[in-house]
């Protein structure tokens, strides 16, 4: 149906060109990063996703070993994975002006 949808804007190269999967290499630097920058977060305690999260599990998740346990939704970088997940949600959070109540 999107290929459809897409068909009178998109060149049929683009729309049918083959699958392409999310790379999954593997730098420590990102999730060194994505720790560093949820900590902040999490420490400030004025964000919005804060409404959303459990202070202490997060601290906890991010202490844990790098594989973080199971993987998120199948992908390999579970734990960055999720820790890019979640600054996504405070982003967009904040960029729409969302308010929890």
């Amino acid at each position: 149906m999107l290929r459809a949808a897409g068909e009178k804007y998109l060149p049929m190269d683009v729309l049918y060109r083959k699958k392409s999967p999310y790379p999954k290499t593997y730098d420590p630097s990102y999730e060194k990063l994505l720790r560093d920058t949820m900590s902040e977060l999490i420490q400030n305690g004025n964000e919005p996703i804060c409404a959303l999260l459990d202070r202490k599990k997060v601290i906890e998740f991010m202490e844990s070993p790098t594989d973080y346990g199971r993987p998120f939704y199948g992908q390999l970088m579970a734990g960055p994975q999720l820790l890019a997940y979640l600054l996504q949600v405070n982003y967009w959070l904040l960029k729409y002006r969302i308010e929890l109540v």
